[in-house]
């Protein structure tokens, strides 16, 4: 096995920039996974990974023989990794195609404006996941999906559902075509109580929890509804309204 140990080694220097630069991820179309758990999530979904980086005494998994895997001491597996309390092993992998689909064969996906924060999109998409929504549409100022926070916080979700960034023109032109109705989280004149709306065939959208849906957002949506709670509150987490609606949708 090859073993490294310098930090300005191109690799070193390479992963470092994976972990760290949502430009770099996009310019090169690779990511940056942290531990062993979502190591193994991503060989069992067949992800294409591109280097392994472990430290001496941290058991892998059987790889791909294609896979260029490296020993390096602790110190440097601190400096590369973008986790304060690294696993004691990292991964590259080869980003996947996001370009928007033809048409949308599924009946219920979700979508986010706005949703700055990694862990909530990484939760976002991993309760997804557990609610069977059949993809995760990103529109404009949602956190990378494969930024290290959000992948950790998917929980390996991000292996098994699609995941595409369009604006919101796309996506209402996907929509047309697919006959799905946009159902956005909002307080508007028709909004009904979410227990009360038909969500088995729609996309769902979430806005952030500080500014809500955008007055386009609202426009295009063809119908808003609304999670109870009480008069106390004014609002719920991203993650949790989220969380909410997909669970209505799924039941």
């Amino acid at each position: 096995m090859e073993q490294i140990t310098s930090r300005s080694n191109p690799l070193m220097v390479h992963l470092r920039k994976l972990g760290s630069s949502h430009g770099y991820r996009t310019k090169t179309g690779e990511y940056l996974g942290d531990g062993s758990k979502l190591l193994r999530e991503a060989l069992l979904w067949q992800t294409e990974l591109t280097a392994v980086v472990y430290t001496r005494g941290t058991e892998l998994p059987q790889l791909p023989q294609a896979v260029r895997v490296v020993e390096v001491p602790e110190g440097l597996m601190s400096y590369i990794s973008p986790m304060e309390t690294p696993q004691g092993v990292l991964f590259s992998a080869r980003r996947p195609a996001s370009v928007l689909p033809e048409r949308l064969p599924g009946g219920r996906y979700l979508a986010l404006e706005g949703v700055q924060d990694p862990g909530n999109v990484g939760t976002i998409l991993r309760t997804a996941d557990a609610f069977e929504a059949d993809g995760l549409f990103l529109l404009g100022g949602c956190a990378d999906p494969y930024s290290p926070k959000t992948l950790r916080a998917s929980m390996g979700a991000v292996f098994r559902r699609p995941v595409w960034s369009c604006t919101l023109e796309e996506l209402c032109a996907l929509l047309r075509r697919a006959e799905l109705p946009l159902v956005g989280t909002a307080l508007r004149p028709d909004t009904v109580d979410v227990r009360q709306a038909d969500l088995s065939r729609a996309v769902l959208l979430i806005g952030s929890e500080g500014r809500g849906l955008s007055q386009a957002a609202l426009a295009a949506c063809n119908q808003t509804v609304r999670i109870p709670m009480s008069e106390r509150c004014e609002s719920l987490n991203a993650a949790v309204a989220a969380a909410v609606v997909l669970w209505e949708g799924w039941r």
